[in-house]
Formats: structure tokens, sequence, C-alpha cells
């Protein structure tokens, strides 16, 4: 399958609220977190803006983000898949944050691009 034929049968979806990144002093139990990281530096946390009270933030990104889910039929061989999805979202001049889980993918995108974000993937062919 090419990467337009994969395009076309993926879907997206908005999820609702707004959410923040944040650097943590501690690991917190995954809870009402989208995501919980932890490598050899830091401690990455996604949450929507109404959890950051149960959290020792010790940075955080200054804009709110809307998580926008990407569902790929192939997960694992849709060669390019996020290369092309990110470079047209690029094209436009906005940049997203990227996460991938065992079976999708989402972007955060900065909530004052949402409107323009929906339109390329739409653009796109989801």
């Amino acid at each position: 399958m090419d990467i337009q034929e994969i395009i076309a049968k993926s879907t997206f979806e908005i999820i609702d609220g707004r959410f923040i990144y944040a650097k943590v002093r501690e690991l917190p139990q995954a809870g009402e977190h989208f995501m919980v990281s932890k490598d050899a530096d830091e401690i990455t946390v996604v949450t929507e803006e109404k959890n950051l009270g149960d959290l020792g933030i010790i940075e955080r990104n200054k804009e709110n983000y809307k998580l926008v889910e990407l569902k790929v039929p192939l997960p694992f061989y849709a060669v390019g898949f996020l290369a092309t999805v990110t470079s047209a979202i690029a094209k436009k001049g906005m940049n997203v944050l990227v996460i991938s889980t065992y079976s999708k993918d989402y972007i955060l995108v900065k909530e004052e691009n949402i409107a323009k974000v929906k339109q390329v993937l739409l653009d796109l062919g989801f």
C-alpha cells in the first residue's frame, strides 16, 4: 500500500480538552494524565490543563495544545506516514509534537492552529 492509500484509510479525531507538556520532579501515577514518560534524564507528562495541580512541575510549555489522534490501519508498516503528515503541517508554518503508542499516533498542536491543522489533514486525504 502506498502512503496515499494508507492516509485514505486513516482517520483522525480531535480530543476534547487543553493539553500541557510538562517536565516534573517525581513520577506521578498515570491516573488522569494522557502520557507519563520517564527516561534517564527527565520525567515528562502530557496532561489536560485541569490536572496541573497534581504535578510537581519543573518546567512546562507556555502554549496550550489540542491533541489529535491519528488512527492508522497499519501502524508499524506505514512507512513515511508521520513524515508526510508532519511535513504537510510544517509547510503551512506550524509545528507539532508527536507521540506514538503501540497502535496509534498523536500530534499535539498549538490550540490556535487546530482549525488549520484539521484542514491540512483533510487536504491530505484523511
